[in-house]
C-alpha cells in the first residue's frame, strides 16, 4: 500500500465541498421551475397518457438544444437504445461492438435484437470505447466482404459499434467516425448520459447513423422514467416515431398497422416533467460544472487520489463526478467506498465489466485491460445539481 494515502485526507478534502450535516445521495434530481405548472396543466385537462402538446414540446425543444434534426421521445434510454439498433439494420446473430465498461442497458438492448455483444476495451482519457485500440483489434480480427464487417473467429457479421459517453465525458468522435468508416460499421451512440455534453462545440448525439439519450430519476435532467432517440435523418425520426407507437397508421378509427412495433411512447406528463427540466438545463449544467471544479481544487492536494476531468477536446456535464486512486492502493477501493459511505456520503464503483455477468461470459471480447483496470480504481461521488449552487 502507498503509505502516504490517508483515508481521513480524502474525507476532510470532500467535507470541504460537500454540505456539512445529513447524509449527501449520490444524485438526486432538482424541481425548480414549471415543473409543478406543467404536471398540473396534465391532470387538469386529463392529457397524462400517450399523446399530448407536451410530448410534441419535449421533442421539438430537445431537438433544438441538442441541435439534431428529430427527437423521438421514449419510454426510458433502454427502448431507445432497442430503437436504435433496429433502425441500423442489426440482425439476429451479427455481432455489435460496445463498451465491457458501460451500465448494463447498452449490451442487453443488444440481445432484444437476437445479436451478439461483442465488448471492447476504454480509454484512459474518456473512460468510453477507444477508438485506436479498437482500429488496431479490428485490424486483426476482422475481414470486409461485399455486405459489411465479419468477424474471422466466429463468421458473424459485426453490424455496429455504440460507444458510451461515460459519467457524461464524450468519446473521441472524430476517431470514432474514422474506425466506422473503414470498417464498414453503424455508429449508434450511446448518449444515455450526457445530455448537456458537447464534443468540439457539437452536443453528443450528433455524430453517429442515431443515437439514445435517457431521462431516468438519476440522470442530469429527469422525466421520471423517460429517454429519446435522436438522428439528423428526417425519414429514420420519422421511421422511429413509427415503431415506437406500436406502427400505427394514422386513421379517424381504425386500428391498421403496417410492421411490428413497441408500445415505447414516452406519456405526456412525463413529457410536460421533461418540458419544465429543458428549460433550467443550460443553468443545470454550468452547476455541476462548477461542482467538478470545487471537487478538483479540494482533491488536487490529496495522496493516492485524481479527480478525472473532461478531455480537452469536450465540455462535459459531469453527471457522475469520478476518482480514482492510484494503482498502488487500488485494492483499498471498497475500503474507501464504506468510508465514504459510513460518513454520509453516498458513493460506488464503476459498474462490474460486462463479460464478467453470467449471461455474457460466452460473448466475444478483446483484451480490456484499461476497462479493468479503471474498474478496479474508479470510485463515483455525489453529484446532485443543487451541491453546485
Amino acid at each position: 500500500m502507498n503509505h502516504s494515502f490517508q483515508p481521513d485526507l480524502l474525507l476532510d478534502a470532500l467535507r470541504k465541498v460537500l454540505p456539512s450535516s445529513g447524509d449527501c445521495p449520490l444524485h438526486e434530481p432538482l424541481f425548480c421551475g414549471n415543473e409543478n405548472k406543467y404536471v398540473q396543466e396534465c391532470v387538469d385537462t386529463g392529457w397524462v397518457s400517450s399523446v399530448g402538446k407536451f410530448v410534441d414540446r419535449f421533442e421539438a425543444d430537445l431537438a433544438a438544444y441538442t441541435g439534431v434534426k428529430r427527437a423521438v421521445a421514449v419510454v426510458n434510454g433502454t427502448a431507445a437504445l432497442h430503437v436504435c439498433l433496429i433502425l441500423s439494420d442489426v440482425q439476429p446473430d451479427d455481432e455489435v461492438l460496445v463498451p465491457a465498461l458501460t451500465f448494463i442497458a447498452t449490451a442487453n438492448a443488444v440481445t432484444y435484437c437476437r445479436a451478439v455483444p461483442h465488448f471492447v476495451d476504454s480509454s484512459e482519457k474518456t473512460l468510453g470505447v477507444d477508438p485506436e485500440a479498437l482500429d488496431a483489434y479490428l485490424a486483426e480480427i476482422s475481414e470486409i466482404r461485399a455486405d459489411g464487417c465479419y468477424n474471422r473467429k466466429t463468421g458473424r457479421r459485426i453490424r455496429a459499434v455504440v460507444p458510451m459517453h461515460t459519467f457524461g465525458h464524450p468519446v473521441d468522435m472524430d476517431k470514432m467516425i474514422a474506425v466506422c468508416g473503414k470498417y464498414r460499421l453503424a455508429l449508434v451512440e450511446d448518449a444515455a448520459e450526457s445530455v448537456g455534453s458537447f464534443y468540439k462545440e457539437k452536443h453528443t448525439g450528433n455524430f453517429g447513423h442515431i443515437a439514445a439519450m435517457s431521462f431516468n430519476g438519476n440522470k442530469t435532467i429527469t422525466t421520471g422514467g423517460g429517454g429519446a432517440v435522436l438522428t439528423n435523418d428526417e425519414e429514420l425520426g420519422k421511421l422511429a416515431k413509427h415503431i415506437t407507437t406500436q406502427a400505427k397508421l394514422p386513421h379517424r378509427w381504425a386500428y391498421a398497422h403496417d410492421r411490428i412495433g413497441y408500445n415505447y411512447r414516452m406519456p405526456n406528463i412525463n413529457a410536460a416533467l421533461g418540458c419544465a427540466q429543458l428549460e433550467t438545463l443550460p443553468a443545470f449544467v454550468e452547476k455541476k460544472r462548477r461542482l467538478a471544479e470545487k471537487y478538483r481544487k479540494a482533491l488536487e492536494n490529496v495522496p493516492g487520489v485524481t479527480f478525472f476531468v473532461e478531455p480537452e477536446f469536450a465540455k462535459s456535464n459531469y453527471w457522475l463526478n469520478a476518482i480514482l486512486l492510484d494503482k498502488e492502493i487500488a485494492d483499498k477501493r471498497d475500503y474507501v467506498l464504506e468510508a465514504l459511505n459510513d460518513a454520509g456520503i453516498s458513493s460506488r464503483p464503476t459498474w462490474d465489466l460486462m463479460y464478467t455477468m453470467p449471461m455474457f461470459k460466452g460473448c466475444p471480447r478483446m483484451d480490456c485491460k484499461v476497462a479493468e483496470d479503471i474498474g478496479r480504481r474508479l470510485v463515483n461521488l455525489p453529484s446532485s445539481v443543487r451541491l453546485g449552487e
